[in-house]
């Protein structure tokens, strides 16, 4: 059977769980606790030598790096999800670099240095929060004319490029982003977000979120 190694609040893992439900996949999901240092075991590292989620064991076949791991499960199943046309393939890559390099970056610089900086008690960085904001302002608007123009990022079919962009987003309104200027990525959004292959996984970002704070 599949193993997905990961954590609730890493939007990357989500992604990858997120894929796998779209899939039909069935999968054992195995929890890594930072606190104890399980991803530093050598049993773990010589999973993945950075010692980073997510990981999956596929029988002894181990990928990491998520946006690698949900084109080898897609590609692996057949699934529409990931064209099997060249230049189709092409379109739904360019929409997942271009949201995993632009928005997801912004994205990471607001979510931990808001949230998770003081947690662990690191210094926040302020300015990177402004950075943050200021690519989200100016990279949001293209997403937002893309789905104006289809009801996907990639056409008029859901695949790896909207799963990838929904798990991005999905910290939001934990991070206090508002998407409500935004209409077509909202309606998209809200679409998704009701889909068995997200609430399989959790009904919102801020569930897991607030189990930890209860810790």
């Amino acid at each position: 059977m599949l193993k997905i190694y990961g954590g609730d609040l890493s939007s990357f893992c989500n992604k990858v769980r997120f894929v796998a439900n779209a899939l039909g996949i069935e999968y054992e999901y195995v929890r890594i606790n930072f606190k104890e240092k399980e991803h530093k075991t050598p049993e773990f590292l010589k999973m993945h030598p950075a010692g980073k989620i997510p990981l999956i064991d596929d029988d002894g076949f181990f990928v990491f790096e998520s946006n690698a791991i949900i084109k080898y499960l897609a590609e692996k199943n057949k699934s529409s999800l990931y064209s099997e046309n060249l230049k189709q393939k092409t379109i739904i890559n360019q929409w997942i670099d271009f949201c995993s390099f632009h928005i997801g970056s912004a994205m990471d610089k607001i979510l931990f240095n808001k949230i998770f900086a003081p947690r662990i008690k690191v210094p926040v960085d302020h300015r990177a929060i402004q950075d943050g904001y200021m690519f989200l302002n100016r990279y949001l608007p293209i997403i937002d004319s893309q789905l104006l123009k289809h009801n996907f990022l990639a056409g008029n079919e859901m695949t790896l490029a909207d799963i990838n962009l929904l798990a991005i987003l999905d910290s939001c309104e934990v991070a206090e982003i508002e998407l409500s200027v935004y209409e077509n990525i909202m309606r998209w959004r809200e679409d998704l977000k009701i889909q068995d292959f997200y609430t399989q996984c959790h009904k919102t970002y801020g569930e897991p979120l607030l189990r930890m704070k209860a810790l």
